[in-house]
């Protein structure tokens, strides 16, 4: 590489020289022979002489300026040349992980001015030196951290190739080849998704889909990641093993409906005992015990229906008829169901419905405890002359009822949980309400089985927006 530079600096300063010296020969040479011309008389003897010298001046010319151009081929070579092809050198091995030493070129540099640059690279070479030194520790310790997740990863490239899966993912899916697309890898799992539904739809943010597999229950996430220019570049998918987690949420669920089916019969004597002793003639104060007595054994009662509702859910032992019906009566119906509760707190409810709706197609009594409940947690939690509005649509394929309230609001940080069993915002609110904590679970569990969602929106002391979608059309599976 050094001999190639140098050898061009040679040749090109040679040439260069050498056009200079025979032109300017050449032009010496014609203009004495046009000076003969017009002289007049015969000097051709002095002519050819003259020519000859010149002809020796330029033979001694060329030596002396190939030898200068050796000698300054040479310096340059040495003071600038050499030092650049080593710096260049330099970064070439930079680029490949290897550690240089810049000092040691500085050191042989004369140069002030490429002195100069090669401090200056110097820096930035320990400095970038350092950073791959970083980058490189942290990518072996990313990679120690995905070799030893219990989690699995993949991620797929966007023409859904994979680019990069841990152990625990080929052990939980039994990947064996890495050369699998997405459509191949989820596809053996029975999950029907594709790539680009991650990636380009606009209101998509991440996907979570439970599976059992092979007796192996995995929550898969789906998760699209950008590059810099802000566009799709992959997917990545995080695989998580809750089989124990199932098993155990399986177990507690059996325990809850056992316990349910055996204080049925109890509680429903204590009702019996207390409402026949209610009729008979007491004092005033037995007539109060017994009444707490009643009261609190229908709550219990109320409740253990409504655990053993969940249970038949959770068996799949709740069979669910497809009735078609207009769904624009059956919120009429319950509202007509709710009036004395809505006269009691002097609210005024509006319904507001599209004109040309499709029939719903779904349990129809299911569906009616659903609307049922939750128009009856708005009249609860709203103050008196409250408003509760109630919008009846269609969105594609789904029909929607949104019922919205400005009642006292569900904090946010409950929001996450009140599909939760049991669970209640404000505890002795809702008991003294007479709330078990478990309606809104029935409700998302109803909605589950009919193919249908439901969302709630909230903020404190401004109201609530409850939004349930139920189709309009059976949905096989």
């Amino acid at each position: 590489m050094k001999k190639d530079i140098q050898l061009q600096v040679m040749m090109l300063l040679f040439v260069l020289g050498m056009v200079i010296i025979i032109g300017t020969g050449f032009f010496y040479i014609n203009l004495l022979k046009n000076f003969e011309n017009n002289v007049g008389y015969d000097i051709t003897e002095e002519i050819n002489i003259l020519v000859a010298q010149t002809k020796i001046l330029i033979n001694v010319s060329t030596i002396l300026f190939g030898i200068i151009v050796i000698i300054i081929a040479t310096f340059l070579s040495k003071v600038v040349v050499m030092p650049i092809t080593r710096l260049v050198e330099s970064i070439k091995k930079i680029s490949e992980g290897e550690d240089i030493d810049i000092s040691k070129i500085n050191n042989e540099v004369n140069n002030a001015q490429v002195k100069e640059l090669l401090g200056a690279f110097e820096q930035i070479t320990y400095q970038l030196q350092a950073n791959l030194r970083e980058v490189d520790s942290k990518k072996n310790q990313i990679q120690i951290i995905l070799q030893h997740m219990t989690d699995g990863i993949i991620v797929f490239n966007k023409q859904g190739t994979i680019s990069h899966i841990n152990p625990a993912a080929k052990r939980l899916l039994e990947i064996e080849d890495e050369k699998n697309t997405f459509e191949e890898v989820f596809k053996k799992i029975n999950l029907d998704i594709n790539i680009e539904k991650i990636m380009y739809l606009e209101n998509w943010t991440s996907f979570g889909q439970r599976i059992n597999f092979n007796d192996v229950y995995l929550n898969i996430l789906f998760e699209m990641f950008k590059n810099e220019n802000g566009s799709p570049s992959g997917v990545m998918v995080v695989i998580k093993d809750i089989t124990e987690n199932v098993k155990l949420d399986n177990m507690r669920k059996e325990f809850v409906a056992d316990v349910s089916h055996e204080l049925k019969t109890p509680i429903t004597s204590i009702m019996g005992y207390a409402d026949t002793l209610l009729e008979g003639e007491y004092d005033k104060e037995t007539i109060e015990f017994l009444t707490v007595i009643s009261t609190e054994a229908r709550r219990m009662a109320k409740l253990v229906t409504d655990l053993l509702e969940l249970s038949k859910y959770d068996n799949n032992r709740k069979k669910m008829r497809n009735d078609e019906f207009n769904i624009i009566e059956l919120v009429k119906k319950c509202q007509e169901k709710l009036k004395i509760e809505i006269k009691k707190k002097k609210h005024h409810i509006d319904i507001f419905a599209e004109s040309e709706l499709s029939n719903v197609v779904a349990d129809k009594d299911a569906i009616e405890r659903v609307i049922l409940n939750i128009l009856t947690n708005s009249i609860k939690y709203t103050m008196e002359k409250g408003d509760i509005k109630i919008y009846i649509g269609c969105i594609y394929n789904d029909v929607y009822v949104k019922i919205t309230d400005n009642g006292i609001g569900i904090p946010e940080e409950d929001l996450k949980r009140i599909f939760e069993r049991f669970y209640r915002v404000d505890k002795a609110r809702t008991r003294q309400a007479g709330g078990t904590g478990l309606g809104l679970s029935i409700a998302k569990e109803i909605l589950n089985q009919n193919n249908g969602t439901i969302d709630i929106k909230s903020e404190v002391g401004k109201g609530t927006e409850v939004v349930i979608k139920i189709p309009t059309k059976i949905i096989v599976e």
